[in-house]
């Protein structure tokens, strides 16, 4: 596939989700940094209180305010945000009563963190209301402020968002709360909220990514994923599959060293001829590890062939061994657009 290609055009929120250790971060902020290359702006936000945004940008942690975090190739920019449910419900109240307020007084009575606890959808009909505004909001001139001008036609802040989501298993959950708020609030500024949430969630515009690695329950659980938000009608996007290792020997060998058979004698001379010392038992330890990686080579095999029933693009990420640092980001970046995912 060239670079050329795209995938996703005229998408511009990237919910990206995956079982916890694949990487669900670290490729969000890769899928942000392809995005914006070629001057485009991009933020990524972050809704889980982790900080894993700033982490990986070796910036200090995200308040709730979106700040620029990297520069991608082509001179493009990508702006972070951490959504803290507090300070969306301050927004929220002051979007819709002018309670800003009386909303920081609740939070000093910790009304709020009773509230969302009491009722957990709360906290995620926040979040995601966060996110969509993102989506939606246009550019405003100073001649716009402060006349009643038709801003349709102005141009969107923000490029693309991408959203760091939760994990897998409530992903479909996270997603359409806000489809179950507006089916319990008839009216009012809470059912209009929902709707106005639901209608980017549910637009062509908004596509669900997966990110799983070659093992069989993360793969197993981002099936189960895609079914999930297909089933509430959203739209899927690819499969991030992450961490991906090129095998060591050639087909050929791989599958007589998956059964075992492996020439220890002939690999004990060839050792011993290169100088190296208790070649006989360095032979019989490499025979383990040939044999091991042989068969994971085939297990990744085997869940490869799984993930391809899905009839999702699939995108391969290297692994990528150490602390991973922005240019291992921008790597990653670069692997995306290569592949057509930007």
């Amino acid at each position: 596939m060239s670079a050329r290609d795209r995938d996703w055009d005229g998408v511009r929120l990237h919910v990206v989700t995956g079982k916890g250790g694949t990487g669900k971060t670290t490729l969000a902020a890769s899928l942000a940094l392809a995005l914006a290359s070629g001057g485009k702006k991009v933020l990524l936000v972050e809704v889980e209180g982790r900080q894993g945004i700033a982490q990986l940008f070796r910036c200090p942690a995200l308040p709730y305010e979106e700040r620029r975090v990297a520069t991608a190739v082509g001179g493009g920019d990508v702006h972070a945000l951490a959504v803290d449910a507090e300070a969306a419900l301050l927004d929220y109240l002051e979007m819709f009563y002018g309670m800003r307020r009386a909303g920081q007084a609740l939070t000093r009575f910790g009304v709020v963190d009773f509230a969302t606890t009491i009722a957990p959808g709360m906290r995620d009909v926040l979040l995601t209301g966060k996110a969509t505004e993102a989506v939606r909001r246009r550019a405003r001139t100073r001649k716009d402020r402060g006349a009643r001008r038709d801003t349709a036609k102005a141009p969107f802040v923000y490029d693309a968002v991408v959203l760091d989501a939760p994990p897998t298993g409530r992903i479909a959950q996270f997603l359409n709360v806000n489809a179950e708020v507006a089916g319990l609030a008839r009216v009012g500024p809470i059912r209009n909220h929902a709707d106005r949430v639901m209608e980017v969630i549910r637009s062509p515009e908004t596509r669900v990514h997966f990110v799983t690695i070659l093992e069989e329950m993360p793969v197993q659980e981002c099936l189960d994923g895609i079914a999930q938000v297909s089933e509430v009608g959203l739209g899927i996007g690819g499969i991030m599959v992450n961490m991906v290792r090129d095998p060591l020997l050639p087909p050929g060998a791989l599958a007589a060293a998956a059964e075992q058979h492996v020439d220890t004698e002939a690999l004990a001379q060839g050792l011993k001829s290169a100088g190296l010392k208790d070649a006989g038992q360095l032979a019989g330890a490499l025979s383990g590890e040939l044999v091991e990686h042989a068969r994971r080579v085939r297990m990744e095999a085997e869940v490869r062939e799984r993930l391809n029933e899905a009839a999702r693009p699939c995108y391969e990420l290297p692994l990528i061994t150490g602390d991973l640092d922005l240019p291992g980001l921008h790597r990653l970046a670069g692997v995306l657009r290569e592949q057509g995912a930007a």
